[in-house]
């Protein structure tokens, strides 16, 4: 005989006081700092796998250091349903993006594990490790080994302080060699489901607990030199000056220009850096970097464009030499539009007040990696403010509950389509 499931308000006060628990794990005293391959996220990673064997599901720590937990369903050895975040942070960062979406894994778990139900596929709560690449210059490195994407040359890696990742990743007590075998096998994988805090302020700014996302923008980045001449401050005249900073700051309005000119694009300048960089002296040059998105490649595509065509003609103009350089790429990733109305049916089924909000995620997730071997969502969770990142990150334990309940009902929706 099965039991009811959980309401929102109970799922919300054991989303917290699971995230307590979790937080307490951090490199940095007064700071939550957890790194990959950290002692704090070897911590981390054991008290997720405790939660997870308390859940229901057998875990272990796998070769690349995520967690993975799993309950069989009606048929073992079936394909499951993967619920999925990390638990790596930046550094300082908040108590909520990538920890909410595991312990929202492992409670939905907890709960139909209570409830008595066996669904027609199994189960299971994955917490990734390396997703804010924060340590080692990599990309999503854990989600990519369960996609088979991993690059081998990860591992010769180094952080700041000259540690290689394959080493690292020996001393966690990971297994460099047996990270390809951690690649899902065609058709393993039904469907990923991922609960983020969407780290924007639309949620918040509309008055809504949850989103669901329609895709995940894509995005490229670029580095930016300007050459002009350096001069002294007082007797170089304006007529003749070759400002290699008037004409980055120009550039940089550019940017912000071509971005609002797109909807739902972005454009940032995030570092700014000037050389000389003396009070008395005309800037001899620039070196700045250029974040632009959008959800749509096309869009990416034309603003790539413009900015090379209005970058170019600031460059001619004002007498500066340019040099534009891509280092990073990635298309738009879209998201599965049946697991898309199945989050819907789960919003709706929790609550009558609540929106089925679809919205797009300026941010990259784990969820990229798993879309390219299986069908893949998100539930955005409304923050505060929209603040990540930060230790300013904040949200409500109602809405934490809201979120966690709309992941259950999406599940049941999808044990409904199977039978």
């Amino acid at each position: 005989m099965t039991q009811s499931l959980p309401s929102a308000g109970v799922l919300g006060a054991r989303a917290f006081a699971a995230l307590q628990g979790l937080n307490r794990f951090t490199d940095e005293p007064g700071k939550l700092t957890r790194l990959y391959l950290s002692p704090a996220h070897r911590q981390a990673a054991e008290w997720t796998k405790g939660a997870m064997e308390v859940a229901g599901l057998s875990a272990f720590i796998d070769a690349a250091g995520s967690v993975q937990g799993r309950r069989e369903g009606s048929a073992p050895g079936a394909p499951c349903v993967l619920i999925a975040s990390h638990i790596d942070t930046v550094k300082d960062g908040g108590r909520f993006d990538g920890n909410l979406g595991v312990v929202a894994g492992i409670l939905a778990a907890q709960a139909l594990r209570d409830a008595g139900i066996v669904l027609p596929f199994a189960l299971e709560v994955v917490a990734f490790g390396d997703e804010e690449n924060v340590r080692f210059p990599t990309h999503l490195s854990t989600s990519a080994a369960l996609a088979g994407d991993y690059d081998p040359a990860w591992l010769d890696a180094r952080d700041t302080e000259g540690t290689r990742l394959g080493d690292a990743l020996t001393a966690f007590g990971g297994n460099p060699a047996g990270i390809p075998a951690l690649a899902r096998k065609p058709g393993s994988i039904k469907a990923y489901l991922e609960v983020h805090i969407e780290q924007g302020p639309v949620l918040e700014v509309e008055n809504e607990p949850v989103g669901i996302v329609t895709t995940i923008t894509a995005q490229s980045r670029a580095r930016i030199r300007v050459t002009g001449e350096a001069g002294h401050a007082g007797t170089v005249p304006m007529r003749l000056r070759k400002d290699a900073l008037a004409a980055s700051a120009e550039m940089a309005l550019a940017l912000e220009a071509i971005a609002s000119g797109h909807e739902q694009a972005v454009g940032t300048v995030g570092v700014f850096d000037v050389d000389p960089g003396a009070t008395n002296v005309v800037p001899g040059a620039v070196e700045f970097t250029v974040d632009f998105r959008s959800p749509s490649n096309e869009t990416l595509d034309a603003m790539e464009a413009a900015i090379r065509a209005r970058f170019g003609e600031i460059a001619e103009r004002r007498g500066v030499g340019l040099t534009i350089t891509p280092y990073a790429k990635a298309a738009a990733v879209p998201m599965e539009p049946g697991l898309q109305d199945a989050l819907s049916i789960g919003v709706a089924r929790t609550g009558a007040n609540l929106t089925a909000r679809r919205i797009p995620s300026g941010a990259g997730h784990d969820a990229m990696s798993m879309a390219a071997i299986c069908p893949t969502a998100m539930l955005f969770v409304r923050n505060e403010k929209g603040i990540s990142h930060s230790p300013l990150e904040n949200m409500t334990e109602a809405d934490a509950g809201i979120a966690i309940r709309v992941l259950l009902e999406a599940i049941l929706e999808l044990a409904r389509r199977e039978t």
